[in-house]
């Protein structure tokens, strides 16, 4: 089955959303709420992908202004979560309970388990940045 790109959802979805560049911290949450909307629909569309796309460029430009770090693209998710443990003064038991018990977050945190879509949604909101660092 060939998708197509239906332009006239792609219309219907940026007036819905009306996504631009992300100037406050609430249009950085609302369109964080856009990125994992989409995260965790089962099926997307092509215009829902390109939705999707725009969404997450507008979120690392924003995140790149805020906390630049020039080599988050090249970080695995695990380096992620260490650096914002560490820029945050949070602690690995503060993970505890939001992602876990002690052993998975310990898990996590050392790269031996990998982070799950749940898990980097909940990260995500606890360091209020996109769970697509994590994922």
């Amino acid at each position: 089955m060939t998708l197509i790109f239906d332009r006239s959802q792609y219309t219907d979805l940026l007036t819905k959303y009306q996504p631009k560049v992300i100037e406050t911290q609430e249009e950085y949450r609302q369109t964080l709420a856009v990125v994992e909307y989409f995260v965790f629909k089962k099926e997307r569309s092509l215009a829902e992908l390109a939705l999707y796309d725009l969404a997450v460029m507008l979120i690392k430009d924003y995140e790149s202004k805020i906390c630049p770090m020039d080599d988050w693209i090249t970080q695995s998710p695990t380096e992620m979560l260490q650096y914002l443990l560490e820029t945050s003064g949070k602690r690995q038991a503060d993970l505890v309970g939001v992602i876990g018990s002690s052993g998975i977050v310990s898990e996590v945190v050392n790269g031996k388990r990998a982070i799950s879509k749940s898990q980097a949604k909940k990260l995500g909101e606890m360091f209020q940045v996109s769970p697509s660092l994590f994922i």
